[in-house]
């Protein structure tokens, strides 16, 4: 996976979450279900979204709630 799409991937993550915050919750799977479908002409994987979805929450752009189940939620 290149830089530029690895980029393009976290930026939609993220978008994706601040699309639907305070409307839907997504859980971690949901995401790479979603991105897998999204960028599947590209070559990315199912490895290479969980990667970048854990660069994300290293890097404290999203962070794991839990409220009957744990989901991805923009940080306070």
């Amino acid at each position: 996976m290149t830089d530029e799409t690895k980029k393009k991937l976290e930026d939609k993550i993220i978008g994706l979450v601040k699309e639907y915050a305070g409307k839907k919750r997504f859980k971690p799977i949901d995401i790479v279900k979603e991105m897998e479908k999204e960028f599947a002409a590209e070559g990315v994987s199912k490895e290479d979204i969980k990667g970048a979805l854990k660069e994300i929450m290293d890097d404290g752009k999203l962070v794991y709630g839990y409220a009957g189940g744990s989901f991805l939620a923009l940080p306070e």
